[in-house]
């Protein structure tokens, strides 16, 4: 069972996502991560470093605290 910060990141990399009308395929080839990684992270089944956050938050041109900030 995934904790509150961990539904919000969950729920949040994937609102971002979908905001920059991407594809889970495109935001893993933006930020250096593979797909199935993006997947797992959307499903609440892995949980990031911040460098892979950071990755992630600048292949969305977002800064890394709003992963954190319910939508």
């Amino acid at each position: 069972m995934a904790n509150s910060t961990t539904l919000i990141l969950k729920n949040n990399i994937k609102y971002y996502r979908n905001l920059r009308n991407l594809t889970q395929e495109q935001l893993a080839e933006l930020s250096g991560v593979s797909t199935d990684y993006i997947s797992e992270l959307e499903r609440g089944k892995k949980v990031p470093s911040i460098k892979r956050l950071d990755y992630i938050a600048h292949a969305l041109n977002i800064e890394i605290y709003k992963f954190f900030i319910e939508t």
